[in-house]
């Protein structure tokens, strides 16, 4: 159990930066829909759609790689580190230049014509996020928590502050001193390239402070070494491009797949806007998500060489469950007025009904992280890249089949039916190369209870302001007596003993 006590105290540590940061970077959805217009917004989903998806491409795997051989025996963890960042600057010098190349072509094919600049920006945007990725990895394998956050806040407040000069701010100096903006290659009507520009600069800045951090290194590539590196992380990269396309594909297909007019007064473009910003609503589980695994695959690593290490990661996948059905919950029956504060405006509230389904999707992708790591001890990544195959193809086949029909809703279940089924088909073939004790009748009763209990919150309507606040979060207070009752003695480890 001291393990596991170890394990949250880490993720409170690494994941309070991400939390931290994010919701701070969260609020940004504010101004993008308080001063942009909703096409804006659409085009803001569909490029970073393409970041997200091209990200994996360029680091394509290395960073689980880095943590699996810097843990591996008669390894140097330095030789790993030079080597992986030295290959990783190599390989985004090419990337980073042929997706340069190709903006007028990304341009035409995402309907943004004589905006290559956009793409151009794009690519900078994805070489500097490349050549982070490995010192960043590096500081979590160092358990270096507090040049980890530092980096993380500054990264998400330069980013903040630059959209807030941009977005907010410029445009109102610009009209009371009369400045020409164009003079600086700024126009009037920018609305997306503003998000692009601010986030370029953010990313450019920090490069020099978390490379002092992490650690300077000397340029070099051991073949011997990177050799099976690749082959370990090649899988990787395909599971991350199915991955990403299951994450993304929903958001980045949307306006194209939805027919013109299914929703009175708006284009498929704005559409796309409103579903890409309820996505942001349901991003509140990614967070968590996120910070968990910035603690945990580290820590996964380091404790497998322990002969009780499936025990323990049973009993981080049942905390990780209850924790994150308990958030399922409390965000889903709190929707009426947690969504009005962040989106600003009545057209987006048409989506919110999508969003418990979002979260419970985040949800399963977190318990598929948790249940992944049987194929990074292994060394069976392959398996990796049909699960989240399989996963991407329904997602896709959802989304077309589904969406025009549904329009919103098609495109959330996506996300949940892909999910779903990459977590039955890890844990299934998880149960066969590396057996782990899951407690799996409560894990999915919590699950199932979890998302029912989510949506009764949510369509309870009462005029008493108070009286509703109530019964809307009564759910949440059923679920959580459950738990105590059910797991009052797992519960009772982590509270400390009173010394006589």
């Amino acid at each position: 159990m001291s393990n596991l006590k170890k394990l949250a105290g880490q993720t409170a540590v690494y994941g309070l930066s991400s939390i931290l940061g994010r919701s701070i970077n969260f609020l940004l959805i504010i101004v993008y829909t308080a001063y942009l217009d909703t096409e804006s917004l659409g085009a803001f989903t569909g490029i970073y759609a393409l970041i997200g998806f091209l990200n994996i491409v360029f680091t394509y795997g290395m960073e689980t790689a880095f943590f699996r051989f810097s843990t591996g025996k008669n390894q140097d963890p330095a030789k790993v580190y030079q080597s992986t960042q030295s290959l990783l600057i190599l390989s985004t010098l090419v990337l980073g230049t042929g997706v340069f190349l190709l903006a007028p072509w990304l341009a035409e094919v995402m309907n943004y014509p004589g905006k290559a600049y956009l793409f151009r920006w794009t690519a900078l945007i994805l070489s500097f996020d490349a050549i982070l990725a490995i010192p960043f990895a590096k500081l979590r394998l160092d358990n270096k928590a507090l040049d980890f956050a530092g980096a993380k806040l500054i990264n998400i407040l330069l980013n903040v502050l630059l959209n807030l000069f941009f977005i907010v701010w410029l445009p109102g100096l610009s009209q009371n001193n009369s400045w020409d903006l164009s003079a600086f290659g700024i126009q009037d009507n920018w609305g997306v390239e503003y998000i692009l520009l601010s986030n370029l600069l953010a990313n450019g800045l920090i490069i020099p402070y978390v490379w002092w951090r992490a650690g300077f290194f000397s340029f070099g590539l051991d073949k011997s070494l990177l050799k099976p590196m690749w082959n370990y992380s090649l899988p990787l990269l395909f599971m991350g491009l199915a991955g990403v396309t299951n994450e993304l594909v929903s958001r980045l297909l949307f306006e194209y797949i939805l027919p013109e007019n299914y929703y009175s007064g708006l284009s498929s473009r704005e559409a796309a806007g409103v579903f890409g910003a309820n996505f942001k609503l349901a991003i509140l589980m990614n967070l968590v998500i996120q910070a968990f695994k910035y603690a945990a695959e580290p820590f996964f690593f380091r404790e497998s060489q322990d002969k009780n290490s499936p025990l323990l990661y049973a009993r981080v996948m049942h905390a990780f469950i209850i924790f994150c059905s308990l958030l399922m919950i409390a965000i889903s029956v709190n929707l009426y007025w947690i969504g009005p504060m962040f989106l600003k405006g009545s057209v987006y509230s048409s989506a919110f009904f999508i969003v418990p389904i979002l979260l419970m999707g985040y949800l399963l992708l977190g318990v598929y992280f948790n249940l992944s790591i049987w194929f990074k001890l292994t060394d069976q990544t392959k398996y990796s890249f049909w699960i989240t195959f399989i996963g991407a193809s329904i997602s896709i086949g959802v989304i077309v089949g589904l969406v025009p029909i549904w329009g919103y809703l098609g495109g959330a279940l996506s996300t949940l039916a892909c999910y779903l089924t990459m977590t039955v088909l890890c844990f299934y073939w998880g149960q066969k190369f590396y057996p782990i004790p899951y407690q799996l009748g409560r894990d999915i009763l919590y699950l199932i209870l979890g998302f029912g209990l989510s949506y009764l919150g949510f369509f309870i309507e009462m005029e008493n302001g108070l009286l509703n606040l109530l019964l809307k979060n009564l759910p949440l207070v059923l679920f959580a007596g459950l738990i105590i009752f059910l797991e009052k003695e797992e519960l009772k480890r982590f509270i400390p003993s009173r010394k006589s």
